[in-house]
């Protein structure tokens, strides 16, 4: 394993640990409630943020460990890694931005919140930047990783309507109603575009910058 290899799988694992000290939490709160464990195994992958980060931490074990085949291939394609940058960055802003300041969460909470929301996102840009080939992307390419977003939005709606709770706030159709939920959706979903064409143009110059000076004598 090389020093590069090395540090992305201590990543990994930190990724993979965050989300395990956030799933403890969400099924001892579930056992004290003496509620259904499997409930609280459907809440916890009900989040964007625990999706996102599992994104992350399949992604940066497959860049640290994988062996070569379809996965990994799948996985380490720039097309499929910048998607998960992309949303891994949307998980960041939209946390600091809409939900920080609506709880002040301590103990190993605290831990879980801020690996899920600041480290992973940040480890997770660092990789993009530093590891994923650049160059192919494409304007096709950001209209296709719309479907992630929406069609987690269409879930949530739909649990929701089902069992009479929403994951975040600003998707609670019980408080706000659908005119209010569809506004947040759509100025979360162009904050999301603004992030993917962020990296489009991030993955030109860099792409142009390594194709210029390999045809440089």
């Amino acid at each position: 394993m090389t020093r590069r290899e090395a540090v992305i799988g201590l990543a990994a694992c930190l990724g993979w640990s965050a989300l395990a000290i956030q799933l403890y939490l969400v099924l001892l709160a579930r056992w004290q409630e003496q509620a259904s464990l499997i409930g609280g195994l459907v809440t916890f992958f009900s989040y964007f943020t625990v999706l996102t980060n599992t994104l992350v931490a399949v992604v940066l074990s497959q860049a640290a460990f994988g062996r070569p085949g379809a996965a990994r291939r799948l996985f380490l394609a720039p097309s499929v890694s910048s998607a998960v940058a992309a949303s891994i960055v949307l998980v960041g802003l939209a946390y600091s931005l809409l939900l920080r300041h609506l709880w002040h969460p301590q103990g190993w909470q605290w831990l879980a919140d801020e690996l899920l929301h600041d480290v992973m996102p940040l480890l997770f840009v660092t990789y993009w930047l530093c590891c994923v080939e650049k160059g192919s992307l494409r304007l096709k390419h950001v209209c296709a990783w719309l479907l992630y977003p929406l069609g987690y939005f269409a879930y949530a709606l739909l649990r929701g309507q089902s069992i009479g709770v929403y994951p975040y706030p600003f998707i609670d159709v019980a408080s706000l109603g659908y005119g209010q939920v569809l506004l947040n959706a759509l100025a979360i979903l162009i904050g999301f575009i603004a992030i993917s064409l962020l990296i489009l143009g991030l993955d030109h110059w860099q792409g142009g910058r390594l194709a210029k000076a390999r045809t440089q004598p």
